[in-house]
């Protein structure tokens, strides 16, 4: 633990700070309402503060396991190259997650501000968005699905799971907020672009060397 809170100080408070809220709103049920994402009411201005709350508490226990696994198996990985690669890394790493956060929910306040049942929670868009800046930097990366026991090139699985939360949000499947996983993962392709250009150039070096 003391190596983690040393060489990744963001992604070990990130990954603390969202289990204890987690857990502590699992057993305090009264809270969820007043810390879920409410578009309605930021529309108008209202309990903006839920941008960044509804990512701090997640539905259930499947629900917290599954955004922090994902987030254990990148965003820790991602922390050490950006601190690798600059002296503001672990910043940098901070302002994506903080960033992609509030901007993976533009398009479901948009499209719900006008449905005033209509709330959303979970980290899923910044972890997204974790997902994606890594892949930037490890394209030939193996990406294992649950139910799914192949691997899947991280180069091909990113394009796919775009395409599925395109589709899942239009066919509106189920409670899972498909359009702040799709903003969430192009913003954070956006951000880690910005802050590194050349990422793009050794983006497709890798896959020319993949398929090579």
């Amino acid at each position: 633990m003391e190596r983690y809170l040393v060489e990744t100080p963001v992604s070990s408070l990130i990954f603390i700070f969202t289990i204890v809220t987690s857990l502590y709103t699992f057993y305090q049920p009264n809270l969820f309402g007043k810390l879920m994402l409410h578009p309605y009411s930021i529309y108008r201005g209202q309990r903006i503060y839920t941008l960044i709350t509804s990512g701090l508490i997640h539905r259930d226990w499947m629900h917290l396991l599954f955004n922090m696994f994902t987030f254990y198996a990148f965003g820790f990985q991602l922390e050490a190259i950006l601190a690798s690669l600059s002296a503001w890394g672990h910043t940098q790493f901070a302002l994506l997650y903080l960033l992609s956060l509030i901007l993976s929910d533009v398009g479901t306040i948009a499209k719900h501000k006008n449905n005033y049942n209509y709330y959303s929670l979970g980290a899923s868009g910044a972890i997204c968005a974790i997902l994606f800046s890594f892949i930037l930097f490890q394209p030939g990366m193996s990406i294992y699905m649950f139910f799914i026991p192949i691997p899947i090139p991280a180069v091909i699985f990113g394009p796919l799971f775009l395409l599925y939360c395109v589709w899942a949000a239009k066919a509106e499947r189920g409670s899972i907020n498909h359009d702040a996983h799709f903003y969430g993962a192009v913003v954070g392709i956006f951000i880690t672009v910005a802050l590194y250009p050349q990422v793009i150039g050794h983006f497709f070096t890798a896959i020319g060397q993949l398929f090579a």
